[in-house]
């Protein structure tokens, strides 16, 4: 099986699995990291990739659990920090919002040396399910974005039989920013002109980091063969900042601060040819999305004192408590002849929720097309239909302490779907 043979298969069952395994994959996963194209036997090749992505999950059943208020006097019935009694507002929603994934990378190589710089996203998320329902005083909006730029390089050499051996390494810096709107008091019940003020509260935030890479690769390009094993380190964002807008709820903007850092992970990937023109591929990926509990916030002012959840200058948290992620992919991919070939894959992803979200299992059938009317370029097209399954979301007890106490919801099986297109071209 011949290089470019190798590239084109490759290339159409990279499309297949690597865009959709990673846009619906569980935590913050948006984009997640791929290399692939540093693995592209052309000397240079650059490659831009665009991906939409429309997941529809619709929550139903929605009961405001803490329908408490602060607008009676202490020691009143129905006294607390709930927000009010929502419950007369609609018991279902619909969650999440459409987005688009972009990656653009760049690569050479000379001498058994191959090198890339990247630009991509890999991680985000965008809950919208709005003012107008029971859960409202939990999530009306949030919002997280990344930018990522990466420089990767390998060293390859022959190890004998036809086998290549691959050394990767590489650095990347990191940008996550987002912000979340709640409903912190409902003061539609009271009079003018107090009624007037919209009751919801903002927190945003940003943070930044750097991490590295390393793995290894063995290939042997008659047959088509690749096996790679690449871990990605963890991102600590340090410090991040931001600011807890309270005014619309009759108080104050109070800047606050807290500490993060973006999930490890490790994948394994094959693929080898299996007959003439056909080529089967798989991979296997962990992400360490359990390092996402509960993330506190505190005010500037107590810095010094560190920050702890319920702790001195305790200002809010954002309550994940993620367990770990794995997305497993497999399928087989086809050239018809010197200009087309395509790929089918399935893939299952562990949804990460442990009870506080809706990000259960994603079971997703995807199809790719790359296209060589050249040998200096390369389109791509794919789709991709999931399933993301049913469950329910309510009060989670850890660490001694109870959160998720002011909406409960359950969710059916959904539907998600993607497509995207990508060019490459090499010289």
């Amino acid at each position: 099986m011949s290089r470019t043979l190798l590239s084109s298969l490759i290339g159409a069952s990279c499309l297949s699995t690597a865009f959709m395994g990673s846009a619906i994959a569980g935590g913050l996963e948006r984009g997640g990291y791929n290399i692939d194209l540093l693995f592209d036997p052309s000397r240079f090749a650059a490659e831009a990739t665009e991906t939409y992505v429309m997941p529809d999950r619709k929550l139903k059943n929605a009961v405001d659990t803490d329908p408490t208020t602060a607008l009676v006097p202490p020691g009143s019935p129905g006294f607390g920090r709930g927000g009010g009694n929502l419950n007369g507002r609609s018991t279902t929603a619909d969650d999440t919002e459409p987005y688009w994934v972009p990656r653009v990378g760049l690569k050479a190589g000379m001498a058994g040396f191959d090198c890339m710089i990247d630009y991509s996203q890999p991680w985000g998320v965008h809950s919208n399910p709005g003012i107008n329902w029971a859960g409202a005083n939990s999530n009306i909006e949030t919002k997280i974005d990344s930018d990522n730029y990466a420089g990767t390089c390998s060293y390859k050499f022959d190890v004998g039989k036809g086998g290549q051996l691959r050394l990767i390494g590489g650095v990347f810096y990191q940008e996550v920013e987002g912000f979340k709107t709640r409903l912190v008091q409902d003061f539609s019940p009271a009079p003018f002109p107090i009624n007037q003020l919209s009751g919801i509260g903002r927190i945003d935030l940003e943070g930044d980091g750097v991490g590295w890479r390393i793995g290894a690769a063995y290939e042997i390009p008659e047959i088509a063969f690749r096996a790679s094993l690449v871990y990605n380190s963890e991102v600590d964002l340090g410090d991040v900042t931001g600011t807890v807008d309270l005014t619309q709820a009759g108080r104050t903007a109070i800047p606050v601060f807290g500490t993060a850092s973006m999930p490890a992970s490790v994948e394994f990937k094959v693929q080898s040819g299996i007959a003439p023109d056909w080529l089967a591929f798989g991979s296997v990926k962990w992400v360490d999305w359990s390092v996402l509990q509960v993330v506190s916030f505190c005010s500037t002012a107590v810095k010094s004192l560190g920050c702890s959840y319920q702790g001195p200058g305790f200002v809010t948290s954002l309550d994940l408590l993620y367990r770990d992620g794995w997305t497993v992919q497999g399928g087989v991919g086809h050239r018809f002849n010197d200009q087309w070939s395509g790929a089918l894959s399935l893939t299952w992803d562990r949804g990460t929720t442990t009870g506080l979200s809706s990000q259960t299992d994603t079971w997703t059938v995807s199809a790719g097309a790359a296209y060589t009317p050249t040998k200096n370029i390369e389109v791509r097209l794919g789709g991709a239909l999931g399933i993301l399954t049913s469950g329910s979301a309510g009060a989670v007890e850890s660490d001694g302490n109870t959160f998720g106490t002011d909406v409960s919801y359950d969710f059916g099986n959904d539907l998600v779907s993607a497509l995207s297109g990508s060019l490459k071209v090499k010289f």
